[in-house]
């Protein structure tokens, strides 16, 4: 009995002492999360091909970890670093030089003065939005030496998961007290996920900015382009999506006098923006997780919070894999448990209760 509880309060002084080192470790690497998040999310979409080429085409593990990182470059991060280039263009040619996007909102103001009575646009208003407009800017340029040092610290994560891959793997299966095949269960749902949220959501993001894009070029819109990007960003956010852009430049158009256009714009957002979203999903749909839009939308809120424009895709993620872990949790421990508990046929009432109540005894031979 006494080595018993001896054994007891060593182990729970072992795991105290995990457990302090483990949120000491965490508070002073958390600068570092978005880096490791981010190389675990091209890991697990660069592993398939990785194993293609180590175990088919015998190549070592560093050259493969080496062709991942510059694919990941090129195809991820280098038009995420040219979308941001383009904005911050835009926004300092507006700060430089503001007359052009002054002059149309004066005359849209002007417009909805005589038509409706309504004053939208003053003097002050102008001045705040140019102060936006400034700390904007700034704030870019600090988010753009951040994701520079969040992308050096990535790769530097990536790599040594490439070249140790399957040996990681083998340590998740043998520290985690899970099952096999929880743990199998684990590993599917993570990477269905993972694409869903990494992949799918950009993919629809560039096809709504496309769509967008389309739609102002043809209606005539100043900077077609420019909104084409916002619409691409405004799609990750659900119910609303890129109706939050559209609408506004339709009511735009038609303040204007430009009433084809309006209409244009606002057929165009119904048929052919509102059901982007819905062809790349269907043509995703075997790899791509059914993410509820709420975990998207609170993802999406936290995200921004606390990584900046990169929690647009981390903020969901991180939420996925928490519900995943509950769905692990509850299979491996909450069901079983259950399922004991049931085992038994249920006594709707007491014994002693049965024979004045009509139930069945057992007769006596």
């Amino acid at each position: 009995m006494e080595n018993s509880k001896e054994y007891k309060v060593n182990r729970y002084f072992f795991l105290a002492i995990i457990i302090a080192l483990a949120i000491f470790l965490v508070f002073s690497l958390i600068q570092f999360f978005t880096a490791f998040l981010l190389a675990i999310i091209i890991y697990i979409l660069g592993k398939p091909l990785s194993d293609w080429l180590i175990k088919r085409r015998r190549w070592r593990k560093s050259m493969a970890a080496l062709l991942i990182i510059a694919l990941s470059f090129f195809i991820i991060l280098l038009p995420v670093i040219t979308l941001v280039s383009l904005l911050y263009d835009k926004i300092s040619s507006v700060i430089t030089h503001p007359e052009s996007i002054l002059s149309s909102l004066k005359s849209f103001d002007a417009y909805m003065q005589n038509r409706f009575g309504l004053k939208l646009i003053s003097d002050k208003n102008i001045t705040e939005l140019q102060s936006y407009a400034t700390s904007g800017l700034s704030v870019i340029l600090s988010q753009g030496l951040s994701f520079f040092s969040t992308i050096i610290m990535s790769y530097f994560f990536l790599y040594f998961m490439m070249i140790n891959t399957g040996k990681m793997e083998a340590a998740i299966v043998f520290y985690l007290p899970f099952k096999k095949d929880k743990l199998l269960l684990f590993g599917n749902e993570l990477v269905a996920q993972t694409f869903s949220n990494s992949v799918g959501i950009p993919l629809i993001a560039v096809a709504q900015g496309i769509c967008g894009y389309i739609s102002f070029l043809i209606a005539g819109v100043p900077e077609p382009g420019f909104w084409g990007i916002i619409a691409g960003f405004a799609s990750v956010i659900p119910v609303v999506g890129t109706g939050i852009v559209w609408v506004p430049i339709s009511i735009y158009l038609f303040a204007t006098g430009n009433n084809w256009q309006g209409f244009f714009v606002i057929i165009w957002g119904l048929l052919i923006m509102g059901s982007a979203d819905n062809v790349i999903r269907f043509l995703l749909a075997k790899r791509m997780a059914d993410v509820h839009p709420i975990v998207t939308v609170l993802g999406v809120i936290m995200g921004l919070k606390y990584f900046g424009v990169a929690g647009l895709i981390f903020g969901p993620i991180l939420i996925s894999f928490f519900i995943l872990l509950l769905k692990i949790y509850y299979l491996e421990y909450q069901k079983p448990a259950a399922a004991k508990r049931t085992s038994k046929p249920r006594q709707l009432m007491p014994s002693y209760m049965q024979p004045f109540l009509g139930g069945n005894i057992k007769k006596k031979k």
